[in-house]
């Protein structure tokens, strides 16, 4: 209680000062970033025509962190998820860069799960009813004396959701070796894709890219047990991108199959054999493949599938229980407040990690991550905008903005200037500020 009233007369004393319009002005429209980053130096609007000096600025700045994740910045995690809604949606409607034909090519929602390494507590439900977690008819146990089921309903907040029955019987090397290597996993799955479509098609591989391009745009999900789910649109286009039609044997029926039947067969050889045996990673059994409905009506549209994705490209690893920042020495594992399973794939991670056949997958400095170092979202070249496009047009739309407050709309202009890195984060009254305009920080817009 001292330390905020403490703040709320530091803020008081910040409000007495003359340039404190200026200095409220700076926290304000950051709109609440938790951990903004200062930079330090000067810029001018000059006519790009003449080189007249137009107008000029300097001291310090203060601009958004740009952290994507909402469990670090809810402020800068909206603006990111926006984006991804507008780069998903726009490779089904068309806009952007996208051409509103796409509508009309198949395209389907993907999600692909996690293989078992060992059972779980869950929570399921059907009809609005939770079900069992694990129904066994026998008392049957495992070799460590545990039962291999559990009749408990279990609660949404349970801490017992997504920790192994019998941790020593969870499979904790695999676990964090096929997390390590989702990505590669991925990439195999996409290349067996357009193999499977040219076998369809009756046309050699090779030839496969001067009928029809395979587009996509996926997001990574943790689940609570850890590991990550990919979530992902998939599009067929013509050879020459979303412009061109795809042929007419190019079907969302054909497209379907042809993910079903490539899930089942993608196989990767683990590394490390010699120290825990012969491993080959694969996807998991539960798949779910739906076609994505033209103009907004059907099961699964364009606009849910764009919101859904887009929600999960703002999370990570804290879905699962873990932490934000990296772990750097092995005493760290000792001090991290996550829950045992996730502690143990940290370690595993660890463990491994200083393995020489494991080096590669980069487990160490991924443990914090629970072994997934991979991006949490990703796109081909081709399925729409990108996200530097949308920020910088948001840039550019600002600069305008700016421009016309100050009478300059007219006048062809750049901006010359030179900034560096001063700090980050906010002095106790600024973070007072910041809180009161935040979303839901009780005072917003105060």
């Amino acid at each position: 209680m001292t330390a905020v009233l403490n703040d709320i007369a530091a803020l008081l004393a910040r409000a007495a000062e003359p340039d404190f319009a200026a200095w409220r002005h700076a926290v304000v429209r950051l709109n609440g970033c938790t951990n903004p980053i200062h930079l330090s130096g000067a810029a001018a609007l000059v006519d790009s025509a003449t080189g007249e000096q137009l107008h000029a600025y300097g001291g310090r700045l203060l601009v958004h962190c740009g952290n994507r994740r909402a469990a670090v910045c809810p402020t800068c995690a909206r603006t990111y998820r926006a984006d991804t809604y507008q780069l998903i949606r726009a490779g089904l409607v068309g806009g952007k860069s996208a051409p509103a034909s796409v509508v009309g090519h198949p395209r389907v929602f993907l999600t692909l799960t996690a293989p078992g390494f060992g059972v779980v507590h869950g929570r399921r439900e059907r009809d609005g009813r939770v079900r069992v977690c694990q129904p066994r008819h026998t008392e049957d146990r495992c070799p460590h004396g545990v039962l291999r089921g559990c009749s408990e309903r279990h609660a949404a907040d349970d801490r017992r959701l997504g920790e192994p029955l019998c941790p020593r019987c969870y499979d904790y090397a695999g676990a964090v070796i096929w997390q390590a290597s989702a990505g590669r996993l991925w990439h195999r799955f996409v290349l067996e894709l357009r193999r499977e479509l040219a076998r369809r098609a009756g046309v050699p591989r090779t030839a496969l890219a001067e009928s029809v391009r395979l587009s996509y745009a996926k997001v990574a999900e943790y689940q609570r047990r850890g590991l990550v789910h990919f979530h992902a649109v998939i599009r067929l286009d013509g050879p020459d991108g979303p412009g061109a039609a795809p042929p007419g044997w190019a079907s969302v029926g054909l497209l379907g199959e042809s993910v079903r039947e490539t899930v089942g067969r993608v196989r990767l050889v683990a590394p490390g054999l010699p120290v825990i045996g012969v491993r080959m990673l694969r996807f998991g059994s539960q798949i779910d493949v739906r076609p994505i409905a033209e103009f907004g009506e059907g099961e699964v549209t364009s606009a849910a599938v764009a919101g859904y994705i887009a929600k999960y490209a703002t999370k990570g690893a804290e879905a699962a229980g873990a932490v934000d920042g990296r772990i750097r020495h092995a005493r760290d594992l000792v001090l991290l407040p996550v829950r045992p399973h996730v502690l143990r794939m940290a370690a595993t991670c660890w463990w491994l990690g200083g393995l020489p056949d494991f080096e590669p997958l980069g487990l160490r400095r991924w443990a914090h991550m629970l072994g997934y170092g991979g991006h949490f979202s990703t796109k081909s070249r081709l399925y729409s905008t990108t996200l530097t496009a949308l920020r910088e047009a948001r840039t550019e739309h600002r600069a305008a903005e700016q421009r016309a407050s100050l009478g300059l709309a007219d006048r062809p202009a750049l901006v010359v200037g030179h900034w560096r890195y001063a700090g980050r984060g906010y002095s106790p009254e600024a973070a007072l500020l910041a809180a009161s305009v935040r979303p839901g920080g009780g005072l917003h817009g105060a």
